[in-house]
């Protein structure tokens, strides 16, 4: 039998990079998968990439800064696929630049994307997952949390917060069977890590990155992807508000 037969999923930004590798990995694993998205056409291509391999999966088109998108994705999920009792909260973005040269609607848009996405996302299952009689969170984090990151500021202050937050979680819904716990990968290959150290300059970061990564490369998304299946199945069933570093040994903490 598969590790997650019987379950039900919601990916968000699962239209590509990590998004797409985890859900991916869970409809393969046997749940059914929903890919959340603000890009409509790049969910689709997940979709068809799970059906394909005979899995089963729908696209949603899913503004995670807005409460009101997140419960009608919610709801819709829960008609077409039955309640959710897997998510994880994957939807992220960031722009490199010091503090102090930070206009204050970057943080806006930092801060609704990277922490109020994953809280609005959290309360629009929790209904649901309660009445399951369980589930699993994992909220993707980043190693920015927990060792800092130059140009990161609050970046690396929402992450912070999705720790703080799932913790806290993690105590209040233990007793209705739902494990919260947390995901924090180091560079990775990714559509934004790509958009954030383009061109030769970037190119000798990434090299400099590389060199100081114990393993020797960059985190790939079918890393992460893996980490979250172990998290969301039966084997972590003992194991919540905990966090972990997918890193290569970057960090050790």
């Amino acid at each position: 039998m598969s590790r997650l037969t019987d379950q039900v999923a919601l990916v968000t930004g699962a239209g590509s990079g990590m998004g797409r590798a985890i859900a991916l990995r869970l409809a393969q694993a046997g749940a059914a998968v929903a890919v959340a998205d603000l890009n409509p056409g790049t969910a689709g291509e997940t979709v068809s990439a799970i059906t394909t391999a005979g899995g089963r999966a729908i696209a949603v088109t899913m503004d995670v800064t807005q409460l009101e998108s997140v419960q009608a994705g919610a709801a819709a999920i829960e008609r077409d696929l039955g309640a959710i009792t897997i998510l994880v909260n994957n939807a992220g973005w960031d722009r490199l630049e010091p503090f102090a040269q930070n206009d204050p609607a970057l943080w806006d848009t930092l801060i609704g994307i990277n922490l109020k996405g994953p809280i609005y996302c959290c309360r629009a299952v929790l209904d649901q997952m309660i009445a399951a009689g369980g589930g699993k969170i994992v909220s993707i984090s980043s190693d920015a949390a927990r060792v800092g990151s130059t140009g990161e500021a609050v970046y690396s202050a929402c992450k912070g917060g999705i720790i703080s937050f799932s913790k806290t979680l993690a105590r209040e819904l233990a007793r209705h069977k739902i494990n919260v716990n947390v995901l924090c990968p180091g560079p990775t290959e990714t559509p934004l890590l790509e958009s954030i150290a383009g061109g030769r300059e970037g190119a000798k970061v990434i090299e400099a990155i590389k060199r100081s990564i114990p393993l020797r490369r960059l985190g790939k998304p079918e890393d992460i992807a893996g980490a979250v299946l172990f998290f969301v199945s039966a084997d972590a069933d003992f194991i919540t508000g905990q966090v972990l570093s997918v890193s290569g040994g970057l960090t050790m903490c």
